[in-house]
């Protein structure tokens, strides 16, 4: 259950607010926004929101705009909208409605003029954006255009959909997430939002997330470049491509989101789910890479940690949501203008500045349920041939496998009904782990996806590689 109802800046030190609220100033003001608000959640909670700025509200009689924010001030939070779908696809494949592998046309009728590379795009592509798809759907600009331009499915599709090879490389995709949206729409029957409200927002409490602004909310500002001036931006709804960046929230809403984000919550998506948003789906293509993206999440590396999240921008507003599960921390940026402002490294300061500040202790160590005589009898040293690894029983039956010395191949396995486990991360992960057992019912070997793990090295009596010479070991 996560619990960030209420502001808990006493939990921070105040030379730590003090920091947050001087770098959230000099964003602001080097920004030249009208309005910034910042959050930071910790174990849950939200530890510190700030405000700097003003000028949410319509321009009054003098020209002067007027209202400042708060933590409850609504913002568009552009494609961070994209998360919240991506967590209600993930929520339909742990269902079994749904398989990552699936391909889009399985379940959604896609439009004949949009080829068949659209419709055999997969459920996992389109949400990695490795789908191959045109980044933005046919005209005109749909961020700044209402939605009535575009009524059917049909009307997204310009004359070339599809402009790389599917699974080959990230290319981001607005229309991408729309047909996600859709796909929602076509499972549960109902429209999208209206599944998010209660599938995701009521049950984490985030009552004033909503497809469409309520007061008191931020209005939209375009900053001239060259002058001291705002110009009001279009405030659209953008409908069948909302699911791209429809969504209006606010920082105590997203700090309920960052917390879910950062540790699951079961009556949504459970932590196993959630990890695997936050592994990169496509192979970076630098090998020391600093961004990449998951499945409805972004991937960054700042300050020595890995962040995921999502940053999210519209006409005359940007947003920000960062997690560093590890560090159970997370942060939120908002602002009201078009640009100026790079508000995903305004979040990740913040997170950055309490996890150097004031680092999260460890969870205390404790013993755990009982474990099981047999799974017990399976933990310590296994051999892959000469390699040396671990084995570890963690809660829930679920084991660990790990090198000694910290080279090689590690991974965490989840148990099966039928006795096995799978992997769940790294090299072995969707590979099955058995527990092989000889005629007299000892354990004999593990086969992890055929590699085989012996209690001694090179094992004779094992089977391939067994003993790699008849004549065993032997000096040089």
């Amino acid at each position: 259950m996560i619990d960030s109802s209420g502001d808990m800046d006493a939990e921070l030190l105040p030379e730590t607010r003090r920091a947050l609220l001087h770098r959230l100033a000099v964003a602001q003001a080097e920004g030249r926004v009208p309005s910034a608000v910042g959050a930071v959640v910790r174990e849950g909670r939200t530890v510190w929101t700030g405000v700097r700025g003003g000028a949410v509200g319509p321009p009054g009689e003098t020209g002067e705009t007027e209202g400042a924010p708060t933590a409850d001030t609504r913002y568009r939070i552009g494609s961070i909208t994209k998360t919240f779908v991506a967590v209600l696809v993930m929520r339909l494949c742990d269902e079994g409605l749904l398989d990552l592998s699936d391909p889009l046309g399985e379940h959604l009728e896609v439009p004949a003029e949009a080829g068949d590379e659209v419709a055999s795009a997969t459920v996992a592509q389109l949400l990695s954006h490795s789908a191959g798809l045109a980044a933005e759907p046919r005209g005109p600009w749909w961020e700044r255009t209402p939605g009535e331009l575009r009524p059917e499915t049909a009307d997204l599709f310009g004359e070339r959909p599809v402009r790389h090879p599917a699974g080959r490389r990230h290319h981001y995709s607005n229309l991408g997430y729309a047909l996600l949206g859709s796909l929602v729409e076509r499972l549960r029957g109902a429209p999208w939002h209206d599944v998010l409200r209660e599938e995701v927002l009521d049950p984490l409490g985030m009552d004033r997330t909503t497809p469409l602004p309520g007061e008191p909310y931020a209005r939209g500002w375009a900053v001239h470049p060259w002058a001291d001036a705002v110009l009001p931006e279009p405030l659209a709804d953008t409908g069948r491509m909302a699911p791209a960046g429809q969504l209006w929230s606010t920082a105590r809403d997203l700090c309920r989101f960052a917390a879910f984000l950062a540790a699951g919550d079961d009556r949504v998506l459970g932590a196993e789910s959630l990890a695997r948003m936050r592994t990169p789906a496509v192979a970076p293509e630098a090998e020391a890479w600093d961004q990449a993206y998951g499945l409805g999440m972004q991937l960054v590396r700042s300050g020595g940690r890995l962040l995921a999240g999502h940053t999210g921008s519209m006409p005359g507003f940007l947003a920000a949501v960062w997690t560093a599960p590890g560090e159970r921390l997370a942060s939120v940026a908002l602002a009201n203008a078009t640009s100026g402002l790079p508000v995903g490294g305004l979040a990740a300061d913040l997170l950055g500045i309490v996890a150097e500040r004031e680092p999260s202790f460890p969870e205390p160590w404790r013993p755990r349920s009982q474990a099981d005589p047999e799974l017990l009898a399976l933990t310590g040293p296994w051999y892959w041939g000469p390699a040396a690894f671990a084995l570890r029983v963690r809660e829930g039956r679920a084991l660990e496998l790990v090198p000694v010395g910290g080279a090689g191949r590690a991974s965490r396995f989840r148990p099966e009904a039928d006795g096995t486990w799978t992997g769940l991360n790294g090299y072995y992960a969707g590979e099955t782990l058995r527990v092989v057992r000889g005629a007299d019912g000892s354990v004999s070997h593990l086969d992890l996806g055929t590699f085989v793990f012996t209690r001694t090295p090179y094992d004779p009596d094992a089977p391939v590689p067994g003993g790699a010479d008849p004549r065993g070991w032997r000096a040089g």
